[in-house]
This record gives C-alpha cells, structure tokens and sequence, in this order.
C-alpha cells in the first residue's frame, strides 16, 4: 500500500466518521421541517375559523342592528298613534296594542342576537390568539431549522443545540394554542 492511499483511507474513515456524527442533526431537521408544515397548516385554519367567525358575528351584528331600528321606528308610530286624533279609537286601541307586541317580541329578540353576536366575538378572538401562536410558532420552528442547518456546514454542534432550543420553544407555544380552546 502506497503511503497516499493509506492517506486517503485515513481521510474517507475521519470523513465517514464525521458524517455519522451528523446524522442525529439531519435526521432532527427533517423532523423540524415536518413540525414547521403541520405548524402552517394549523395557522391557516385558525385565520380561515377567525374569518369566518367574523363574518357570522358580523351578520349577527347587522340582524341586530336591523331590529334595533324596526323596534325605534315601531315606537315612532306607536309615539304617532297615541297623537294623532281618530274617530274610531278602538281601531287606534287595537293597532297600537299590535305594535307594542311587536316590539316587545323584537325586544327579546335583539336581546338574543346581542349575546349571540357577543359569543360570536369571543370566538374570533380566540382563534385570532390561536393563530397569533401558530404564527410565532411557525416563526421558531424555521430559525431552530436554519441555525440547526449551519451545523451541517460548520461541524460544530452548538448551533445545533441552539437550533434544538428555538425548536422547543416554537413546539410549546404551538402546543399553547390547543390549550385555548
């Protein structure tokens, strides 16, 4: 054996060597890079349900704004007809008692749509709290992927610590996203 293959045998062993070092690092930035695209996904489904909860809660709110002004102009005629002269006073009697019906019905009802729109509410703010993690979540997952990358070109296993680290901080407040529901 010539002693430059004897060198190069010796390189391709500390390079093999090397390299099966690495492994735990390629293996885990796969891993990260699974956990930034379940992180995504779990983040555009919390804006899609905020948007969407905004949308009911809006129409909610536009539903009880609608029986909000029906109730203010029924007391305007009822106001109207308790003015206004008539010969027959029990017609007047009797369509204003079917007004006052009305509005006490609407009364109700806008009590309903109110709560409802405030429970509406609630639920965007929740999911927009949800997104808001996924969002800083996702955010950590691809720093801790990077710096754990750098690991590959420079062989020195600190940042793959420090990736490690950002990683579990993306994964926990990703897990505290659940815990709002």
């Amino acid at each position: 054996m010539e002693p430059n293959e004897a060198h190069e045998l010796k390189e391709l062993a500390e390079r093999g060597a090397s390299e099966s070092a690495l492994l735990p690092v390629a293996f885990s930035m796969c891993v990260l890079a699974v956990l930034v695209a379940v992180t995504t996904v779990l983040d555009h489904r919390a804006n899609t349900e905020a948007i969407l909860f905004q949308n009911q809660a809006t129409d909610t709110w536009n539903e009880y704004q609608a029986h909000k002004i029906r109730s203010y102009n029924t007391s305007l005629i009822e106001d109207l007809l308790q003015v206004t002269t008539s010969s027959d006073k029990a017609a007047a009697a009797k369509i204003a008692k079917g007004y006052a019906e009305h509005e006490k019905k609407w009364d109700e009802e806008e009590k309903q749509e109110q709560a409802q729109a405030e429970a509406l509410q609630r639920k965007v703010e929740q999911a927009e709290a949800s997104a808001d993690r996924f969002d800083l979540a996702e955010a950590l997952l691809e720093i801790g992927l990077v710096i754990s990358s750098v690991t590959l070109l420079t062989r020195s296993r600190i940042y793959w610590y420090l990736g490690m680290v950002f990683s579990a901080l993306g994964v926990a407040l990703a897990a505290s996203a659940f815990l709002l529901k």
